[in-house]
């Protein structure tokens, strides 16, 4: 999982150095899915699993237009540590505060150093309010993707059946989605960005594919609080290679960010 977080905060650091975000996002999908195509007819369907790569497939879809209008609105450094410390926060949210469940002092912990965390981003004006809603919703699908992910990657006979079929079907109802939404500009757009959104597709079927198959193995909350770690790399990548302002603010809320989901979901 720790490897998987690095790679995620890689693809999602070309996602943002690209020009057009959608013409990147459905090139990053579309070659996931065309990699893993011919590998359909090589692993036993998901059978058992389909509402659930139905229900992933319509979530990432809202996941990654999020995901592109936090992007375009804001900083690397400064939108990916709220989208990810968000799902473990939601997470605890609905545990805690719907389902009732006793919280921790260890849990408690995690969440205010979590929102003190946010706190620094936002009223250090690191990110825009634009920015911080659409990084707020983007951290709210991841949650809710990756307990579909893990409930249906369980279902599945085998778990490269569930991914592979997921990455193919997923690919398909991007590309279309961001179609549509960019009225065909996508296809025009993407030869310009097409080198790095190939290799970045490549890197999803690695990172999200070993996600997937730790989620089969083990229990989801705590492997999902190891991904988290990919903040560090994102980090790294926005100050070195992007050229973004790394202030000591944003250092400061990266890591606490990263210590609050550890206490939230580390047992």
């Amino acid at each position: 999982m720790i490897a998987s977080g690095s790679i995620h905060a890689v693809v999602n650091a070309i996602l943002k150095g690209g020009k057009d975000k959608m013409a990147g996002r459905a090139v990053i999908d579309a070659t996931s899915a065309l990699i893993l195509l011919p590998v359909t007819l090589f692993v036993p369907p998901p059978h058992g699993a389909w509402p659930w790569i139905a229900g992933t497939a319509l979530v990432h879809c809202a996941y990654l237009y999020a995901l592109v209008r936090a992007f375009q609105t804001s900083d690397l450094s400064a939108a990916y540590p709220i989208l990810r410390g968000t799902a473990p926060l939601v997470t605890a949210a609905v545990v805690i505060g719907l389902l009732g469940e006793p919280a921790s002092p260890r849990e408690l912990a995690g969440i205010a150093l979590i929102g003190a965390a946010m706190f620094v981003l936002v009223f250090g004006r690191h990110i825009s309010r634009a920015g911080l809603g659409w990084a707020l919703v983007t951290g709210v699908t991841i949650s809710a993707y990756t307990v579909i992910d893990a409930h249906g990657v369980r279902a599945a006979p085998t778990p490269l059946g569930y991914i592979v079929w997921m990455f193919v079907l997923m690919g398909a109802a991007t590309v279309t989605m961001f179609a549509l939404l960019s009225r065909g500009a996508i296809f025009a757009a993407r030869a310009q960005q097409w080198r790095p959104g190939v290799a970045a597709g490549a890197l999803s079927i690695l990172t999200y594919g070993l996600a997937l198959w730790a989620l089969a193995l083990g229990p989801t909350a705590p492997l999902a609080a190891l991904r988290e770690t990919g903040m560090v790399t994102a980090l790294v990548i926005a100050t070195l290679f992007l050229g973004e302002r790394v202030t000591p603010g944003r250092i400061m809320a990266v890591f606490g960010i990263l210590g609050g989901a550890a206490l939230i979901l580390t047992r």
